[in-house]
C-alpha cells in the first residue's frame, strides 16, 4: 500500500498551514487494532481532504493496515470511500 486520501471538510490546523511535502504522523485505532505510520502530504484539496504517501509503517502495524484495507474493500456500496469511526474523517486507501 502506497498511501491514502484522508477525506475531511476541514484540515485540523495546529498552527501552520498544511502544505504539499509536509510530514504527517498517523496514529489511529480501528477494529483491527492500532495503526501507526509516517507520511508526507502529496496534495491538498481544500474542503475535501489530503492525499498522503506513506514513508514509514511500523512492522507490526502492516498486517493491521492490510486487514483494515481488506475489510473496507469488502463493504457494500458503490463509493470508494469508507468512513471509519465517528470523527467526520473518511479514508480512501491507495494500494
Amino acid at each position: 500500500m502506497r498511501g491514502l486520501f484522508v477525506q475531511t471538510e476541514r484540515a485540523r490546523d495546529v498552527g501552520a498551514p498544511i502544505r504539499q511535502g509536509a510530514p504527517i504522523r498517523l496514529d489511529f485505532l480501528v477494529q483491527e487494532g492500532q495503526v501507526r505510520a509516517e507520511a508526507v502530504v502529496r496534495h491538498v484539496k481544500p474542503g475535501s481532504g489530503l492525499g498522503l504517501k506513506f514513508t514509514a509503517l511500523a512492522e507490526e502495524d502492516g498486517p493491521r493496515l492490510a486487514a483494515l484495507m481488506t475489510r473496507l474493500h469488502s463493504l457494500s456500496g458503490p463509493a470508494p470511500t469508507r468512513k471509519e469511526g465517528g470523527s467526520g474523517i473518511s479514508l480512501v486507501l491507495a494500494h
